[in-house]
């Protein structure tokens, strides 16, 4: 729903959600992303930004090592003006964080049923929270994974964000100074502050 509100191309979203084939881009280089208590970034020429938890698979030569959380922060009108802006809108300097810990495949148990939660603060009052479910989740991990792996040579270690389904309403944009706390069940939280960049 938040994918249509955004796009003057609405049928694109749509197509990805109904095929097998999951989407599957390059969010950001370990230049740009920053770690737990770090400030994540929001473009300075975008109106309309958005941090979106996500559960993250930590993947060593391939495989599903770990668990960890991950903000993929989106520029949503870049995006929404052509899909074909995805990269202006989601890499950037800052413009993903990882943390707080990788947590082992033991301790997580099943990825696909873990409570997610985001809270986002301004000058110490709460201006969202949401709460969410991995089992909301369109794909699984290992579908994910699967396609990710497919064809294509990938650093020794990589982080793949699977998706978020809490999403701020259009009304609300990231401010510098803003803080985002994401929660995942059996993770732990990763707070960050905003900066523009």
């Amino acid at each position: 729903k938040a994918r249509e509100a955004e796009s003057g191309k609405p049928e694109v979203y749509l197509d990805v959600y109904e095929n097998d084939r999951p989407e599957l881009f390059l969010k950001a280089t370990p230049a740009r992303t920053v770690g737990p208590r770090e400030a994540v970034g929001v473009r300075g020429d975008s109106e309309w930004d958005v941090p979106e938890p996500e559960l993250g698979v930590v993947l060593h030569r391939g495989r599903a090592v770990g668990y960890t959380v991950g903000n993929d922060v989106s520029s949503r009108d870049i995006e929404g003006q052509n899909p074909l802006y995805l990269p202006q809108a989601k890499v950037y300097d800052r413009c993903c964080s990882f943390g707080p810990c990788v947590a082992t495949p033991d301790t997580v148990g099943d990825p696909h049923d873990l409570r997610m939660s985001l809270t986002i603060e301004r000058e110490g009052e709460v201006v969202y929270e949401d709460a969410t479910s991995t089992g909301e989740m369109a794909t699984t991990c290992e579908t994910l994974v699967d396609y990710l792996t497919r064809h294509n040579t990938l650093p020794e270690t990589v982080v793949l964000l699977t998706g978020t389904a809490l999403v701020p309403p259009e009304t609300y944009s990231l401010a510098e100074g803003d803080r985002i706390s994401i929660d995942v069940e059996r993770i732990g939280t990763l707070v960050n502050d905003t900066v523009v960049v």
